[in-house]
């Protein structure tokens, strides 16, 4: 299962003090699950490898989006712009630079050890513009690649290796599923939305577990407040920016859709779907720009048709029984204010789910268990993750997490993700000029290289979440952005910093990085291991 957002284009107030430029116009994250195995009691994290990729170029934005499950990594470069159209399965990838921004992903697998790359993957109808990778998700052999801005207007599912040439609908968008035989990669399918339209941007956000895909269209713009199981999706556009996700699942080697989601309490500019996560029959969906001013759960079909706090955010999590989906919760911050943008990232692993809210804006430098936050606003943009458990059907508020450096601008909670009971998030806003990993609960209080960024580990032992490790690239620059995005599986967590501006081409197996800062923008990730 895994997970990855998109930053929306309506921003709140504030929000330009946070964004760099050359940014991409795109968020980070990405999480993946393994079984919860209790709380791990190994605290030594380390780096195992600094991947960059074959053809980095400026602005490739490479560490967009990012997916682990087991030995493989999936990583987006949303500012590829190579005109290619096959998947090139081995170690190298396209320089042409014709096609700015058509974007690409890239395969990664570990041996023992030592990484290196399995493929480079393309859309068969890649065209500028088209943001391929701006989401990515992986569970096992199958992985799922978001174009947010792919303009055909089909609204079909294609099962095979073609898509539409059409570009009659500007960013409608669309998703790519590939999957693994041995170590070659193919695609499987192309997913549409049955209501495709301009603008949309279908694959904002994407996830899988095994054979159930969820792709986010924050755009999407009907006022249905219902869920509708089947194939069908509404045709109407009198809520734009109401936002939608899509349920697609598997049966042999085709895809069909089982789902259209929306929430209870839809509305205009709401944003839903900027975020998903998915893990067996649970998904959860972020709108991080919905309105109401509630600061409770509500369990059930529900939620506030309230609008009086803008952009305070929301999740919702729906359930399936059988081949049905229902709402199952609605939920929402204990410290719900307006302009934090709860639900930006979301990420889910077994009964547990983790929100982030990049813009919360409190100064607290300490965990909170239970279920209760901060309703300070001394340091806006700080930003806070808030843990959600489920009892039966009954969701509520396990932890309110920030860093124990927590700051104005850090962002912390652009990228949330977990895995059993573990939980990385990042702050591609933290500025520290610290290049090595801090284990245990401090974190530096230096703020000298701005935006440079941040990953943090935290840990739960019963009920009780504490942070395990303060994650730092060995080459930190000014407006990195590490922490863009985050995912973790078990004892691996990997870090995008899409602002990193290296022109090395190659893995370094280890922990060093390049100190070559020639090429703006072409981004890296990181990756770091528990130990044992």
């Amino acid at each position: 299962m895994s997970r990855a957002l998109t930053w929306p284009r309506l921003l709140p107030a504030g929000l330009a003090l946070l964004l760099i430029a050359g940014c991409g116009g795109g968020g980070g994250g990405g999480g993946s699950s393994t079984p919860s195995t209790g709380a791990p009691t190994v605290t030594g994290w380390s780096q195992q490898a600094y991947v960059k990729a074959p053809n980095a170029a400026t602005n490739a934005n490479f560490g967009f989006s990012m997916a682990v499950s087991g030995d493989t990594l999936v990583v987006g470069a949303v500012g590829e712009s190579s005109n290619q159209t096959t998947i090139t399965n081995g170690s190298t990838a396209s320089t042409d630079t014709s096609a700015v921004s058509s974007g690409a992903a890239y395969v990664f697998v570990r041996n023992g050890t030592t990484w290196s790359q399995q493929a480079y993957l393309k859309a068969p109808n890649a065209e500028q513009g088209d943001k391929f990778g701006i989401s990515v998700g992986i569970s096992g052999d199958t992985i799922v690649v978001g174009a947010s801005s792919e303009s055909s207007n089909q609204t079909t599912i294609t099962n095979g290796s073609t898509a539409s040439a059409d570009s009659s609908a500007s960013d409608a968008g669309a998703a790519y599923v590939f999957v693994r035989s041995g170590t070659t990669w193919s695609q499987q399918a192309y997913l549409k939305a049955p209501n495709a339209s301009g603008g949309y941007n279908f694959g904002d956000s994407v996830a899988i577990s095994g054979d159930t895909i969820v792709v986010g269209s924050a755009y999407e713009a009907s006022s249905q407040t219902s869920v509708t199981n089947g194939s069908t999706a509404s045709a109407d556009t009198s809520a734009p920016a109401a936002g939608a996700a899509y349920v697609f699942v598997r049966s042999g080697t085709s895809w069909s859709q089982q789902a259209y989601l929306k929430a209870a309490n839809a509305n205009a500019q709401d944003l839903f779907g900027s975020s998903v996560a998915v893990n067996g029959d649970t998904i959860v969906v972020g709108a991080p720009y919905e309105s109401s001013s509630q600061a409770t759960i509500t369990n059930g079909s529900t939620a506030s048709a309230d609008n009086s706090a803008a952009a305070a955010g929301a999740a919702y999590v729906f359930l399936r029984n059988g081949t049905t989906w229902s709402q199952q919760a609605y939920l929402k911050a204990a410290n719900a204010v307006q302009s934090v943008s709860f639900g930006m990232s979301v990420a889910i692993s077994g009964e547990t789910i983790v929100v982030g809210t990049p813009y919360e804006g409190s100064s607290q430098t300490t965990i909170t268990n239970g279920s209760t936050a901060s309703a300070d606003n001394s340091a806006y943009g700080a930003g806070a993750a808030y843990v959600f458990l489920r009892s039966g059907t009954t969701w509520s508020q396990q932890a309110y997490l920030k860093p124990s450096n927590n700051n104005a601008q850090n962002g912390f909670g652009i990228g949330v993700a977990i895995s059993g009971d573990t939980v990385a998030v990042g702050a591609f806003g933290e500025s520290s000029n610290q290049a090595t990993i801090t284990n245990g609960n401090t974190a530096s209080a230096d703020h000298s290289l701005s935006s440079s960024g941040a990953g943090y580990v935290f840990v739960r032992n019963s009920t009780t979440w504490s942070q395990q490790a303060y994650l730092k690239a060995p080459n930190p620059d000014a407006k990195d952005r590490f922490g863009y995005a985050v995912a973790v599986y078990g004892d691996t967590i990997a870090v995008g910093a899409t602002g990193e501006a290296s022109s090395q081409a190659t893995i370094t197996n280890g922990t060093g990085a390049s100190s070559n800062n020639s090429l703006e923008s072409a981004g890296a990730a990181y990756v770091f291991k528990r130990g044992t």
